[in-house]
């Protein structure tokens, strides 16, 4: 990439930093404990929907977790309709199905339970309910929405992607295997609804990529350039708890503190990114999401120390700072040794969750289109400290895939 390109991507992430402190910033009203949905119910029998659309995924679905959330919205009489088809990496598809729904059911409100495909499924079709003459495709990118959508419920039952904070929803266009954000003040929840109670069944595969994810946000926000001193703050927060809890969470299940510190963490991290962006491991994650249907928390969890070690001493001093968090660097080490600490500490994490060093099934002729999607998302949006090309991304995407085998004769 040219000096030329890299000074405008440079320029307008500047006036988007600065122009952030007149955006209209809002944060979800948070309703949590073990009596979390009881509060939501009530206060959704206060405010007298007519009907609201509640949206899950199809994991869910199948083991009836949903049902803890519709029992109660049944015995508090909030009438309800209920759409269940949700894919991971949630597609256009998912989204017009769920919106026929509403509008057939003459919903005034949404609540969406699940991980972020959930979420940003709920998210999106609130944005089209209020803006019936745009397509999703036409959402794609920054501030296309700009319209207050339905009171929007996100109750999480994962411990990961912080969509129930963040102005974010990623979509995948399901004919051209795309996927891509969509960010607007718009699609910040209004509520969000933390109980950990939801959390304690998930498969330990889901607990250990889903707490990656936390990770991968937190030190995205942390290292790159639109940082307050307030998501600084977040961001720390979110390492601490991560190195902290996630493993206790991923060896039990039930631990009900390891559980609740992990959501903790999601809100603390979510809240960070939204305000100062992810980055180049995430422009890598969502292409291999669209094009393979690779689980976000999986493809951070394997990119994440990889990129890190790609930006190389540009990124020692804040990764040092986060190693200081994470309790894995000694005081008196200098930025570079806490950094390679801290990267290191990211490989033994995920290694003993048993997360893969590589990803399987990238074809190496797919590359070049990994590439300038992930291109097309990071810049100029993303404020990171290095900004890669289309060369450094297929660079990338090569060192993470595991080798072809020739098929057998």
């Amino acid at each position: 990439m040219n000096f030329i390109v890299k000074g405008y991507c440079r320029v307008f992430q500047k006036a988007m930093k600065y122009g952030m402190y007149v955006m209209p910033w809002r944060t979800p009203e948070i309703l949590e404990g073990e009596d979390a949905l009881v509060q939501m119910a009530e206060k959704m029998r206060q405010k007298n929907y007519h009907r609201v659309l509640v949206v899950t995924d199809q994991g869910l679905a199948q083991i009836g977790l949903y049902r803890r959330v519709t029992d109660v919205l049944e015995s508090a009489g909030v009438p309800y309709v209920l759409y269940t088809k949700t894919i991971p990496n949630p597609t256009i598809a998912n989204v017009e199905e769920a919106l026929s729904m509403y509008k057939e059911g003459g919903c005034d409100a949404i609540v969406a339970i699940g991980g972020g495909s959930a979420i940003d499924c709920g998210k999106v079709v609130g944005a089209r309910a209020v803006k019936p003459n745009q397509s999703v495709e036409k959402m794609k990118g920054i501030l296309r929405i700009h319209r207050k959508t339905p009171d929007f419920y996100a109750v999480p039952t994962t411990a990961g992607t912080g969509s129930e904070t963040t102005l974010a929803a990623v979509i995948t266009n399901q004919k051209t295997r795309h996927k891509y954000p969509i960010n607007d003040f718009a699609l910040i929840p209004d509520y969000a609804v933390l109980d950990p109670g939801l959390t304690v069944n998930l498969p330990r595969k889901i607990t250990s990529t889903t707490g990656m994810d936390v990770l991968t946000h937190a030190v995205e926000a942390y290292i790159g350039g639109s940082n307050t001193k307030k998501t600084k703050e977040q961001a720390l927060c979110a390492v601490r708890l991560v190195f902290d809890y996630l493993y206790r969470a991923y060896e039990n299940g039930r631990d009900m503190e390891a559980r609740e510190f992990m959501q903790e963490a999601s809100f603390q991290a979510g809240a960070a990114f939204t305000r100062a962006y992810v980055g180049n491991v995430h422009a890598m994650a969502h292409a291999l999401g669209g094009a393979y249907r690779v689980p976000h928390g999986l493809a951070n969890a394997v990119i994440l120390p990889y990129v890190l070690e790609y930006y190389g001493k540009t990124v020692y001093r804040k990764l040092a700072r986060l190693s200081e968090a994470a309790g894995v660097a000694l005081e008196e080490e200098s930025d570079e040794a806490k950094a390679k600490a801290f990267i290191a500490a990211i490989r033994e994490l995920n290694k003993r969750m048993e997360i893969p060093e590589k990803i399987s099934g990238i074809r190496r002729k797919d590359i070049p289109v990994l590439a300038v999607w992930a291109s097309q998302e990071a810049n100029p949006l993303y404020p990171v400290p290095v900004i890669f090309g289309r060369r450094d991304f297929r660079e990338l995407y090569s060192r993470i895939m595991e080798e072809e085998h020739e098929p057998d004769n």
